[in-house]
């Protein structure tokens, strides 16, 4: 392990830690961090997918009551109750984690055989206007909030699972895309920030799985630098997943997310001007 591999390896846990909970793709940004540190960009989106796991722990452990609640649900759980009371968190992260894997898999082996195809400027540019779509529907969904929900029903977990699985494809912000849709179901931004950081949890376990089985290993990097990228982002996810929940009802993130793309718009022009 070189000291550049463990820089490099640092910055992207802390890259990871940051973007995973703002409306933006982590994703993306930290595919397009490691395209730009001279990574291919298949390896990147596979590193992008598995390093989720720092950020997962983050969320478990700043949501461990609401875990804790679910799992006590569970022994008594029925389905003419599955979504009243204690139930309804347990019901809501286990049918849409389901529906994120039915729509999920899939693009993922389609998202990894595309980077696969993209090179350079075009992949990050590619990047670029999926964040700059991401950044549309948040500015829709902010327009249309009602803020009268806050217990997920059958359809929120349906339809919110199914979102969750298109967040695979690099660029698309898995924070930003299930918000949105959940403040299109008329939650307040701190309930829907909440449920989709929930769902965060095996949705990444998963995703790291799919990477390490399609791979037949750890991709891309040594056990050291992946560690290390690891308990950073955990760290630092933690500390963003406390500050973002004391400002949600203040920062309009479509923001970041416009000015994400455009720069990775623009910045792909130029690699591939320069390439």
């Amino acid at each position: 392990m070189s000291r550049i591999d463990l820089v490099v390896a640092i910055l992207a846990g802390i890259v990871q830690g940051v973007v995973e909970w703002l409306p933006v793709s982590s994703q993306g940004n930290l595919a397009l961090f490691l395209t730009v540190a001279g990574t291919d960009p298949e390896v990147a989106v596979q590193l992008a997918l598995f390093l989720q796991v720092g950020t997962t722990l983050s969320a478990a452990v700043y949501y461990r009551d609401d875990i804790a609640t679910a799992i006590r649900a569970v022994p008594g759980w029925r389905p003419d109750s599955a979504y009243a009371g204690e139930n309804a968190i347990a019901s809501y992260v286990v049918v849409a984690t389901l529906m994120t894997g039915i729509v999920g898999i899939p693009l993922y082996v389609y998202a990894v055989d595309l980077a696969g195809q993209l090179t350079g400027g075009v992949f990050i540019a590619a990047i670029g206007f999926l964040l700059v779509l991401t950044g549309i529907l948040q500015l829709a969904s902010e327009s249309v909030s009602m803020g009268i929900r806050d217990a997920p029903t059958l359809l929120d977990s349906i339809l919110v699972g199914a979102v969750q699985g298109i967040a695979i494809l690099p660029g698309i912000s898995r924070s930003g895309i299930t918000t949105s849709a959940l403040l299109f179901r008329s939650y307040d931004p701190p309930a829907a920030f909440r449920l989709s950081f929930l769902l965060s949890i095996p949705a990444s376990l998963g995703a790291a799985a799919l990477t390490i089985t399609g791979a037949g290993g750890l991709p891309g990097i040594e056990p050291l630098p992946a560690l290390a990228a690891l308990g950073v982002s955990s760290f630092v996810g933690y500390l963003t997943i406390d500050a973002l929940m004391r400002i949600v009802d203040r920062i309009p993130f479509w923001v970041v997310c416009f000015g994400l793309g455009g720069l990775a718009i623009v910045g792909g022009g130029v690699v591939s001007v320069v390439v």
